[in-house]
């Protein structure tokens, strides 16, 4: 789970300018996304802002491309801990919180581990973009997709409920069929991700997250009996890409602070 805060030990161990500003996240409800572009080589920059691990994972890729994706979508959101807490790329580790669904602690939802500080992450990658979210608290889901055309007989019948077909189907084919079709997506996404579960909690096409609606909104997730609310933010970043963050309904919704990049 998070490490809690423990005054006496963290006054020692976090730097204050990392304490005082998961505080001020605490207290805005505020959450940050960055996102960036990916290229196709590995950028030897991020490679060096790796830890031996994630060093490991990027050399185990197959394709130049996924390596170079990995790489920058893992330095990318090393940095932009950094930034937020006023310490150097080198001093942010990443983790695993407890599995929500069975308590392990191998697949659970990631962390910030170092320093230990009670931050919420997620990332995405899709073709082309990578993001990474934070807040302060527990739990928090970013998706990112490529928009591609979308095909009524295929992926719309996996990914959608009855309601939301029957409204992304019936708008005209082309662009803003496509547009309701990904903003439905990456809703969905950000969801089971901000809960932990992945789709093991709530297949997407049982998930209703409201596409003929501008965010954000909100969207009941159901696992074992058990309903929780999260509200969603769309986010702009362009037309190639289709992104949204979810936060837990009855937490402060602070202001949604989306990073470009440089």
């Amino acid at each position: 789970m998070t490490p809690r805060r423990n005054t006496a030990i963290s006054e020692v161990r976090i730097p204050r300018p990392a304490l005082e500003a998961v505080d001020r996240m605490r207290e805005s409800g505020e959450i940050h996304v960055w996102w960036w572009p990916l290229g196709t080589r590995t950028d030897p920059a991020d490679y060096a802002v790796l830890d031996e691990v994630e060093r490991g994972r990027a050399q185990r890729f197959h394709a130049e491309a996924d390596a170079a994706a990995f790489t920058a979508t893992r330095a990318g959101a090393r940095r932009a801990v950094a930034a937020l807490l006023g310490i150097e790329p080198h001093q942010v580790g990443f983790g695993r919180r407890t599995c929500p669904g069975c308590g392990d602690r191998e697949h659970g939802p990631p962390a910030v581990s170092d320093p230990p500080v009670p931050l919420a992450v997620s990332l995405s990658r899709t073709a082309g973009a990578g993001a990474f979210a934070i807040r302060a608290g527990d739990w928090v889901g970013v998706d990112v997709e490529a928009r591609r055309p979308v095909e009524p007989a295929g992926l719309a019948d996996m990914v959608l409920t009855a309601t939301e077909s029957a409204h992304v189907l019936g708008l005209p084919e082309g662009p803003a069929r496509d547009a309701a079709f990904h903003r439905a997506w990456t809703r969905k996404e950000a969801v089971v991700k901000a809960v932990g579960l992945g789709l093991l909690g709530m297949a997407l096409n049982t998930l209703d997250v409201h596409p003929a609606q501008d965010g954000p909104v909100q969207v009941v997730h159901r696992y074992r009996g058990e309903e929780t609310r999260w509200q969603v933010t769309d986010l702009d970043i362009g037309e190639r890409w289709a992104a949204s963050v979810a936060r837990p309904a009855a937490d402060p919704a602070g202001p949604v602070h989306l990073h470009a990049p440089a």
